[in-house]
């Protein structure tokens, strides 16, 4: 029990000195209004690429190191094949219902349908996938950067004339709990 006790007064430390060398952030408060009046953009880092989802950046520079948040607007309809990223990040589902699944494989039959207000994640390194259906979707997520997105398969990246890392791949390992 003592070495519980100690292990855990060790993390509280730990985190509390991590915490006071962070770099600061500023100062943010956006209405919806002041969101939606944001640039809105295609891909970008940490994105899947695929067409017709629209990344606004609300906090930091997903491609530089540093806390980032990034708001994905997903028309209906859409699917995102298996991916990863070098991140652990967190998700929020704004509006609509996100169809969200861990695998190395997208299987419509393998997501969970996660309504306005859920909460998921994105470990580092697991492959995920998602999809829409007759409804638009709105997440924000939230990392820690630089992020990337690396496709299970190659030939599923929206974006196939951009160079890939060699070894990128590795990064991606299996999610096995289930959610």
């Amino acid at each position: 029990m003592k070495n519980i006790a100690a292990l855990a007064l060790l993390m509280i430390v730990t985190g509390v000195a991590g915490a006071s060398s962070a770099p600061a952030i500023d100062h943010i408060r956006l209405t919806p209004g002041e969101i939606a009046a944001k640039d809105a953009g295609g891909a970008g880092a940490g994105t899947s690429g695929v067409a017709g989802i629209q990344t606004t950046v609300l906090l930091g520079d997903p491609s530089k190191p540093g806390l980032y948040t990034i708001r994905l607007s997903i028309p209906a309809n859409a699917v995102i094949q298996a991916h990863a990223h070098r991140d652990n990040r967190a998700a929020i589902v704004m509006s609509g219902t996100w169809y969200f699944g861990y695998g190395r494989m997208a299987d419509p039959a393998a997501t969970k349908p996660l309504p306005p207000g859920s909460f998921y994640t994105e470990p580092g390194g697991v492959a995920h996938f998602a999809l829409t259906k007759a409804e638009p979707v709105v997440v924000d997520i939230t990392g820690f950067g630089p992020t990337d997105t690396v496709y299970v398969n190659a030939a599923n990246d929206p974006a196939t004339n951009s160079p890939r890392q060699p070894g990128r791949h590795d990064i991606i390992r299996s999610h096995s709990r289930s959610g």
